[in-house]
């Protein structure tokens, strides 16, 4: 029997916009049982929700139902290219609203839920988890993330200046000249993705290719919060961190990355420091994307955590 599948729409209000906003979303199993219901927390920002597909081997073998969204701003929620370099807009508190908003849609403010949070989408479950709104949240998963930027350009200036030095030079010249849409600049980046975003191959995997295509579509969210691409961070997050929050995280939460990722661990321990009930988790030959990496064994310990 195949998996119970079903979409739809939030309306989604946002202060200062005249219109309605609506976010988009995908229930994958079934919410009529007693099962713990897990919240996929996207990255990016503006990665959408495909990439993060394969955790519905979750749905197959333990009958956890997955509730999938694409953030406003990309995907099939609503876009606003007019708010492109517009800060104050594209605000965390912005996309934690939006969280609770659909979880209000869904009928999930007064049940247990899990949450689960990849690379931006970890920074912002982290932040939403620390708020008197995640009073009925049960578990938390970061997985491939971020306590700081600060502590993000240690591990990803480490990994850069391991780049052949060629590939550093083409790097450094296009932020010099701020032209970050040459093809030497998009081949740079290709090289540092091959080894840090997803070992998976023939690259690209169907799900960098997902997520990548969302920020090639409608740059917005991206652009504006983070930057160029992962080696250039000029956008809004640029000075963001979540540590002072950590200790308010009260639930048993799982920390997962790999060993070739671009969260590095620096950038990880942080939340292994402040955050009371954690165990952390990190997969050889496994990059960003180590749900893809190494799908099998990283199903096994998300499950093994969830159902514990």
């Amino acid at each position: 029997m195949g998996l119970n599948i079903e979409e739809g729409i939030a309306e989604f209000e946002v202060p200062g916009l005249t219109k309605t906003c609506q976010t988009w979303y995908k229930v994958v199993g079934d919410l009529n049982t007693s099962k713990t219901p897990l919240i996929v927390v996207h990255g990016g920002p503006g990665a959408c929700h495909e990439y993060l597909l394969p955790l519905t081997d979750l749905a197959s073998t333990s009958s956890t139902p997955l509730i999938f969204y694409d953030q406003i701003g990309n995907g099939r929620s609503t876009h606003l290219l007019e708010k492109a370099g517009d800060e104050q807009f594209w605000s965390v508190d912005l996309f934690k609203n939006e969280l609770d908003n659909l979880l209000a849609h869904i009928g999930l403010k007064d049940r247990p839920i899990d949450v689960y949070g990849h690379s931006w989408g970890g920074m912002l479950a982290a932040e939403w988890a620390a708020t008197p709104n995640s009073v009925n949240l049960r578990r938390l998963v970061i997985s491939n993330s971020l306590a700081s930027m600060d502590s993000w350009r240690v591990g990803i200036t480490a990994l850069r200046e391991q780049l052949p030095d060629d590939i550093q030079q083409v790097l450094t010249r296009a932020e010099e000249k701020q032209d970050f849409e040459s093809p030497a600049y998009e081949a740079a980046i290709e090289v540092f993705y091959k080894r840090h975003l997803s070992l998976a191959r023939p690259w690209p995997s169907e799900e960098v290719q997902a997520a990548l295509g969302w920020f090639t579509k409608d740059a917005t969210t991206y652009g504006t919060m983070y930057g160029p691409s992962e080696l250039y961070i000029s956008g809004s997050l640029r000075d963001w961190t979540c540590i002072p929050l950590l200790s308010k995280i009260k639930v048993p939460t799982l920390l997962l990355n790999g060993t070739d990722d671009e969260a590095q661990d620096v950038a990880m321990q942080p939340f292994f420091d402040h955050i009371e009930k954690v165990k952390w988790v990190t997969l050889d030959n496994a990059a960003h994307f180590s749900h893809v990496d190494q799908r099998q064994k990283y199903i096994q310990h998300l499950e093994a955590f969830l159902l514990a």
